[in-house]
């Protein structure tokens, strides 16, 4: 069934970029005709800019690229204000979506006593979510003036990203139900009409491995134990791929850094704005404009920087 949905993906992008080659096509011929000269610039710039959009498509590639997501977001150091941070990213993503045509669906939540949430979990629907979102894995450092502090001192506060291909059977991990604890509980909330009053939602721990997965937003227990279910195999493909790598790191005989994530973006809105990618050297002063979800160069000079192979 997978096989099937990754070939109806391939066919439509196909279709797609034989279409952009026609009215590429189309356009060479309308400026070879053209006499005005403002036109004629005008259509030399709808055509780089489609040039640009074919190049960019051709670096979705990987395995996994064509896939749907699961984007985790957890807070880390910064107390409160890597809470904040955290909901802060929620919303850049989210923003991005809608920007960009992908769903966007909350499926766990943990909120913070005072502001902000702990860790969420969101389900990223569209063409080549996963293509897409794999630039933004790591851990994600914001500078900013606090307001969570009376003297309004200057915070750093980290974040952690974590982005997982969503995939059917996954043929190198078999996932016995007795080795699957499926615990049930009573969703958290906002408050009011918000909080469930029955015991809906679900938390699944594969035992052998001690892998955990939830989801509490659905509205039968039943949704949120597929959803579970889900990110479950999305996160034992992700450690069965991590070993594998450990393995080869050991056998050329490497040495793994013991930090649980990498610093790979940068985010300063105080004293100054700019966002940096540590990994690409992309930076931007429009630091707004990337927090209300402008990701596309980002994400474009990351996936060059992979081909790259720097």
């Amino acid at each position: 069934m997978r096989e099937l949905e990754w070939l109806q993906v391939e066919i439509a992008s196909l279709e797609s970029i034989e279409k952009e080659l026609d009215e590429l096509v189309e356009f060479s011929e309308m400026i070879e005709t053209s006499q005005d000269e403002k036109e004629l610039e005008q259509k030399i710039a709808e055509v780089e800019k489609k040039i640009n959009e074919s190049e960019f498509k051709t670096l979705l590639d990987g395995e996994y690229d064509s896939n749907d997501a699961i984007l985790n977001i957890y807070s880390g150091a910064g107390g409160v204000d890597a809470q904040d941070w955290s909901e802060m990213l929620v919303r850049m993503y989210l923003r991005w979506g809608e920007k960009n045509n992908f769903k966007l669906k909350l499926v766990d939540e943990t909120r913070g006593q005072e502001a902000g949430i702990k860790s969420a979990t969101l389900e990223v629907t569209g063409a080549y979510a996963y293509g897409y979102l794999k630039s933004e894995m790591g851990t994600h450092r914001l500078v900013r003036l606090s307001p969570f502090n009376s003297d309004n001192l200057r915070q750093t506060s980290f974040s952690a990203v974590e982005v997982l291909p969503i995939i059917g059977e996954i043929k190198e991990v078999k996932i016995n139900s007795e080795d699957l604890r499926v615990d049930v509980y009573r969703s958290s909330g906002a408050g009011g009409q918000s909080v469930n009053t029955t015991d809906s939602a679900v938390r699944i721990t594969h035992i052998p491995s001690g892998t955990v997965a939830s989801c509490q937003n659905e509205r039968s227990q039943l949704q949120n134990k597929e959803q579970a279910m889900k990110i479950l195999k999305a996160k034992l493909h992700k450690k069965y791929l991590e070993e594998v790598e450990a393995e080869k790191r050991k056998l050329r005989g490497e040495q793994s850094s013991a930090e649980w994530g990498s610093q790979i973006r940068s985010y300063v809105v105080h004293p100054y704005k700019l966002v940096r990618d540590h990994r690409t050297k992309w930076e931007t002063a429009n630091a707004d404009e990337v927090l209300a979800g402008d990701l596309k160069e980002l994400m474009e000079s990351y996936l060059k920087y992979l081909k790259s192979g720097v």
